[in-house]
């Protein structure tokens, strides 16, 4: 007698019939926090799953996520001397980028946070997809640097693999969040192999000039994945914090200060000062390049004890010229001929722009103090984590650029992306469209 489980079968699982061998390959290449990272031993060989986990969560992170960045290498690399952080390759690289905590409780809970290109990829199984021909993910450790000589080479192979897989076909990328600007990095370091591989390339809610409200705030004072009664089994702001600030990442994803937006970032501190017995109380404001003197004083004193000796992290200065070469690298990547590029982000939510730390009621004497304290933030049009403004600004010649009602996240599950991506792909004839779109009249068509 067979049982079925909706808790471990939720996926459709086509025949040899559903399959289109017609189909140009399908590349899904995940964003920050979307890839599962497992502690790896390394004489022994076994691992454990560090991010993400529900269980044991903020535990398991200090102890085999914690990192600092090496210089002479550009890697940024864990305490943990015996273990190394390795992405699972399993399903074709799909596994990874799937459901980021896949135990048996999340499974049953079906806790939606942790569920990444789980919809996706069903959608395109659904379509005809096969998984390992035409159907492939790209999970990466997304605390390093998105032109990393690693994180290129790998890709050059995955891109390599779904090629000949499918028989010779290109590859259609579809990327999402900080995704997209790894894919940048590719396309401006790599050109030629990127215009041999790839035919189309479909970014979603990508920073492209950054996310300053919430890389920001990273820098300052952590990241929270999780909200409400879930982020009490969660990895704390703090930990997550400690991360961070040595993550080159997360610096290449800082407001890009040669972008003409309509009103720069900033960040504020009222902030209070005392000077021959007479005390005053003042807004102070640093735009992208100033923040830069705002990092510096506020993470100062930043540190974190591990396996009982004290680690100094402040704000890292080698990591941010490093960052400054990848912009570079950024506003130097052009799309090649012949490949078809579309932009997918999201609107209609409040997005974290400006952030303001202390009051005029309860301000910062020393800017150390920030790191304690808690943000409030101005906000502007977007996805809640990117703004639209910094997301459309892709710079490429965009087949189609689709404004979504919809979140940073919840972009990879609506229906209506999913549409166009179909559309796109060339799998569905018609899409019913519930979104603002604007077209390029003067580049190249949709090609079928």
């Amino acid at each position: 007698m067979l049982c079925f489980c909706p808790c471990f079968d939720d996926n459709h699982h086509p025949t040899s019939d559903d399959v289109d061998l017609d189909l140009e390959p399908v590349l899904l290449i995940s964003g920050i926090g979307g890839s599962i990272l497992t502690s790896k031993r390394k004489k022994l060989g076994f691992d454990t799953r560090v991010w993400v986990r529900i269980l044991l969560a903020d535990l398991e992170f200090k102890k085999k996520l914690w990192s600092l960045y090496n210089p002479k290498t550009g890697y940024t690399e864990t305490l943990d001397k015996d273990n190394e952080i390795v992405v699972p390759d399993d399903d074709y690289g799909l596994y990874a980028i799937d459901i980021l905590d896949p135990s048996p409780f999340v499974k049953c809970i079906h806790l939606k946070e942790v569920y990444y290109f789980h919809d996706m990829i069903n959608m395109l199984v659904g379509c005809g997809y096969k998984k390992g021909t035409t159907l492939f993910g790209y999970g990466y450790d997304f605390r390093q640097s998105n032109r990393i000589e690693k994180l290129m080479e790998d890709l050059k192979v995955k891109l390599e693999t779904a090629y000949k897989a499918s028989g010779g076909r290109k590859v259609n990328i579809i990327s999402h969040s900080m995704g997209g600007l790894l894919v940048m990095c590719f396309m401006s370091l790599h050109h030629e192999v990127f215009s041999k591989y790839v035919s189309k390339w479909i970014c979603i809610g990508c920073p492209f000039q950054g996310a300053p409200g919430c890389i920001n705030d990273s820098l300052l004072t952590g990241l929270q994945f999780v909200e409400g009664l879930e982020s009490f089994f969660f990895v704390s702001r703090w930990t997550m914090h400690q991360l961070l600030v040595e993550c080159p990442s997360i610096y290449e994803m800082l407001a890009n200060p040669d972008f003409n937006w309509k009103k720069q970032p900033k960040i504020q501190v009222w902030r209070k000062h005392s000077k021959d017995g007479e005390t005053s109380i003042e807004l102070e404001s640093y735009g992208p390049v100033e923040s830069i003197t705002l990092f510096r004083e506020a993470l100062r004193h930043n540190e974190l004890t591990y396996d009982g000796k004290t680690v100094a992290l402040p704000f890292n200065f080698a990591i941010s010229r490093w960052a400054a070469e990848t912009r570079q690298v950024l506003n130097n990547a052009k799309l090649p001929d012949g490949v078809c590029f579309y932009n997918i982000y999201g609107i209609s939510f409040d997005t974290p722009f400006d952030v303001c730390y202390g009051s005029k009621a309860s301000p910062i004497e020393d800017l150390s103090e920030i790191c304690h304290s808690m943000p409030q933030y101005s906000y502007v049009d977007g996805d809640e984590t990117v703004s639209a403004e910094s997301a459309k600004a892709d710079g490429f010649a965009a087949v189609e650029r689709v404004a979504i009602a919809a979140r940073h996240r919840e972009l990879l599950s609506d229906k209506t992306v999913f549409q166009h991506i179909k559309k796109w792909l060339g799998v569905e004839q018609k899409v019913n469209i519930h979104s603002k779109t604007s077209r390029v009249s003067d580049n190249k068509p949709v090609r079928e």
